[in-house]
Order: C-alpha cells, then sequence, then structure tokens
C-alpha cells in the first residue's frame, strides 16, 4: 500500500463544512464551505508545496543563514532555505505527527521537536483544529520538555482563496498600518507606515498585479479582539477572512510570485499568522521565552 506524501488523511465535517487534515506537518490540506473550496490546498498525491497549510514551529519565517545566539551561545540552523541561504519556518513541517483526539468535527494532533543542529530544546507540539459555528478554529500548543528557558515562535501557512481565478480581482482588506520592508535573503530591514506605499490595504481594494510577499503589523483589532484579513470576490458575493487572537502581533502576506511551480502562482494568498517577525530567533523581537514545564498557546481561524 502506497502512502500520501502529506501523510494520514482526516476529514472532518459539520453541517456544510469540510476540512481535510493531514499528519506530516499537522497540516490542513483543504477546507471547504458549502461546497466552495476556502483554501487554495492540494492533491492527496502531493507534497505540501510552498509550505501550504503547514505548521510553523518553533520559529516561523526566515532566520538569516541560520544563525543565532542565546545567552552567550551560538546556534547554527540547518539552510532549508538554500538558495537564500536561510532557515525556514521551523523543525516540525515534515514530521509525522499522532492524533491524540479525533471527533467527526475535531481533531488535535501532537508531535515531540526533539534537540537538533541549531535548536538545543525538546518542545512537546500540539495542533488542535476545530469546525465551529464560527468557521475553523486552530489552537496551538507549545510546551518547553527541556530544563532551561526555550526561545518559541509559532506559525501557520493556509493559502485563501475567494472564487476569483487569481486572487488578481479579489477585494483584500488588512487593518494593519505598518508593514516591514525585507532586503537581502527577505529579512526585515525596519518598520514602516503602510501609508502612501503600494501595500495600504486598511481600505478594500482589488490586489490587482501587486506582488507582496511581507509581514504586517500594528493591527487593528476588531472589539472582540481578533484581527482579521478579509478576501472577497468581487461580483459573486464569495468571502473568507482569517483572524488571529491576541497571541499574534503579524501577519505576513504572500501573493505566491515567487513560488516554483508557476501555474500556482497567484492562485491563492497566502495569509500566515506569527507570533513574531522574520528572523526573530536572531533579533530576539517578540520571542515567547518558556521556562522549562511552561506551555505558551494562540488561537487562529477562518470565516466564511
Amino acid at each position: 500500500m502506497s502512502l500520501a506524501p502529506s501523510g494520514t488523511q482526516i476529514e472532518l465535517h459539520r453541517g456544510d463544512q469540510s476540512a481535510v487534515v493531514v499528519s506530516v506537518g499537522a497540516g490542513i490540506r483543504r477546507y471547504a464551505v458549502a461546497g466552495r473550496e476556502v483554501f487554495d490546498g492540494y492533491d492527496v498525491d502531493a507534497m505540501a508545496d510552498g509550505a501550504r497549510g503547514q505548521t510553523l514551529i518553533p520559529w516561523p519565517n526566515r532566520v538569516r543563514d541560520g544563525q543565532w545566539s542565546w545567552q552567550g551561545k551560538q546556534f547554527q540552523l540547518n539552510l532549508t532555505e538554500p538558495e537564500q541561504h536561510n532557515a525556514i519556518h521551523g523543525l516540525v513541517r515534515w514530521i509525522g505527527w499522532d492524533v491524540a483526539d479525533r471527533g467527526d468535527d475535531h481533531v488535535t494532533l501532537t508531535c515531540t521537536s526533539w534537540p537538533q543542529t541549531g535548536y538545543p530544546w525538546p518542545l512537546e507540539v500540539a495542533v488542535r483544529y476545530s469546525l465551529t459555528d464560527d468557521g475553523l478554529v486552530v489552537e496551538q500548543r507549545i510546551r518547553n520538555g527541556g530544563t532551561s528557558p526555550a526561545p518559541v515562535a509559532a506559525g501557520a501557512h493556509p493559502y485563501l482563496t475567494a472564487g476569483t481565478p487569481t486572487i488578481d480581482g479579489a477585494m483584500l482588506h488588512i487593518p494593519a498600518t505598518s508593514w516591514l520592508p525585507t532586503g537581502d535573503q527577505q529579512i526585515p530591514t525596519g518598520t514602516q507606515g503602510v501609508e502612501g506605499t503600494p501595500y495600504d490595504f486598511r481600505s478594500p481594494r482589488p490586489i490587482g498585479d501587486t506582488e507582496i510577499d511581507y509581514t504586517f503589523t500594528d493591527l487593528n483589532r476588531d472589539p472582540d479582539g481578533r484581527f482579521y484579513v478579509r478576501l472577497e470576490h468581487p461580483n459573486e458575493g464569495a468571502r473568507v477572512a482569517l483572524w488571529v487572537d491576541g497571541s499574534y502581533d503579524y501577519v505576513e502576506i504572500f501573493t505566491g510570485d515567487a513560488l516554483p511551480d508557476k501555474a500556482r502562482r497567484r492562485r491563492g494568498l497566502g495569509v500566515e499568522p506569527m507570533t513574531a517577525p522574520p528572523n526573530a530567533l536572531a533579533s530576539g523581537t517578540d520571542l515567547q521565552v518558556l521556562e522549562p514545564g511552561e506551555t505558551w498557546h494562540g488561537q487562529w481561524g477562518i470565516t466564511s
């Protein structure tokens, strides 16, 4: 019997919602509402290209040259983005996770990220996917299983679609006041206001031909404490929104122009919740420091 590249396929159902969660990377391969695909996912016989739907722990995005230091010690991560000479998207995205709890509309997957090159802490990680009356809810948990304080950050990498053939015609709303321009190796060079730039989507407008692979911050949250990125079909009324709770202060927006498969470019919009900005292990910006036995958790989700 052959194995699916993304591992065990776990189907979830609730009302008109359906999803497929996979054991490799505790990822989500598809999500549909009322028969309409909300995720720009991938086929069961394919790998998760472009980090599609994967869990990004203990850091999201990039670490320049894979080099960082902690409490006077220097570390060298494996360069998992060799073309840019970076370490990218953490350590758990290609691990086969275990199913710890499962029902018709929910599943919890767990793994242990053991100490390895460049990151010497054992982490116990859990991701729970739930289909609810509010849509898809995802909870991430990280427990420091080591004997010394562990710096961590978390993220995820879904791609959204509002049903347009490409994202060019979709209406995008990002109520964030700042973005992080990048230099060599796509590492941030600072923080700038979005006003007067091509990246000002504080009022909804078509994406057009704008190319985006940047982090947004200074997030303007709704009264419920959530920050929403909204994508809407200009004519048919189809819409999708990704929200994050207060644990995530950064969202990466990726229009997919750099994907190796040209047929996949600009088909879906990467909207990536992140607790820290790119290169956070090196810069220290907004890292969570977990004492031995301490647990961090955060939630994000999708409404449609």
